[in-house]
């Protein structure tokens, strides 16, 4: 039997939940997603976790949408149109992160685009790979970004960095993104998790209901709703499913080409 595609643990209050499918890259698969989901039950129910580190297993910490899985789904039309019930669906387990009362930090270890960067930034901290890659290449593939990342990314960025990190789709390495405030530090690959639990440590040294209360007073001052900016992407981002040039983009993405474009 294979082991679960999302693990949970808890040690020292400080709970770990790590992505489990590094010969997939970790990428949103449906099991990934109900795992992510159960695991975050679990931790709603343990009163005890003061902290909470989100990683994963392998080269990537999540790659984002499974493109290739889709692309070998029975055809029911297009299979990378989708309405925008659909695309919240799969953003959903991700941004329930955002509804977590105790801090969260995302080791991210390796790799994390398009939607697995999204996991990362709903996360109250990052700690990042330097060596490793980083973006919202949405644009790339033909597709309004998505994950709440036109929300967080000005947030986290400023405003000027985001619009060129967003409008470009590009990638970036882990010390570029603490250069430009996207992560908290960047260090090398095998002091990731290492420097995450430092700082979980810390946090959870503190007072938690101080801690909690801070978190969320930090949050209400921002006039925080990022869900309803994820609402409002995924109807964007269904939308421009149905283009043209988002199924060139991801057959693109997937015969590993440049993708050419031509505005429809």
């Amino acid at each position: 039997m294979s082991e679960p595609a999302v693990l949970y643990d808890v040690a020292d209050q400080i709970a770990t939940i790590t992505l489990n499918r590094p010969e997939n890259r970790n990428s949103m698969t449906p099991e990934v997603l109900d795992g992510l989901a159960n695991a975050v039950s679990q931790l709603r129910a343990d009163a005890d976790v003061r902290c909470v580190i989100v990683t994963g297993r392998g080269k990537s910490f999540c790659a984002g949408a499974d493109f290739k899985s889709r692309a070998n789904e029975p055809k029911q039309g297009d299979p990378f149109v989708a309405p925008q019930d659909r695309f919240y669906a799969t953003y959903a387990p991700f941004l329930s992160m955002l509804d977590i009362d105790v801090p969260t930090i995302a080791a991210m270890q390796g790799h994390a685009i398009g939607g697995g960067l999204g996991l990362g930034i709903v996360c109250d901290m990052r700690v990042a790979n330097r060596e490793a890659r980083y973006g919202a290449n949405f644009v790339r593939l033909g597709l309004h970004p998505g994950m709440a990342t036109t929300y967080l990314l000005p947030r986290l960025m400023g405003v000027p960095r985001a619009v060129e990190f967003l409008l470009t789709g590009r990638i970036v390495s882990g010390a570029e993104a603490a250069e430009a405030g996207l992560v908290n530090y960047a260090v090398e690959a095998e002091s990731v998790l290492g420097r995450a639990q430092e700082l979980a440590r810390e946090v959870a040294a503190a007072a938690p209901l101080a801690v909690r209360w801070t978190k969320h007073s930090i949050y209400e001052g921002l006039g925080w709703d990022p869900r309803s900016a994820a609402r409002r992407e995924a109807h964007v981002q269904s939308r421009t499913a149905e283009t043209d040039d988002a199924r060139e983009g991801i057959s693109a993405l997937l015969g590993r080409r440049e993708p050419k474009f031509q505005g429809s």
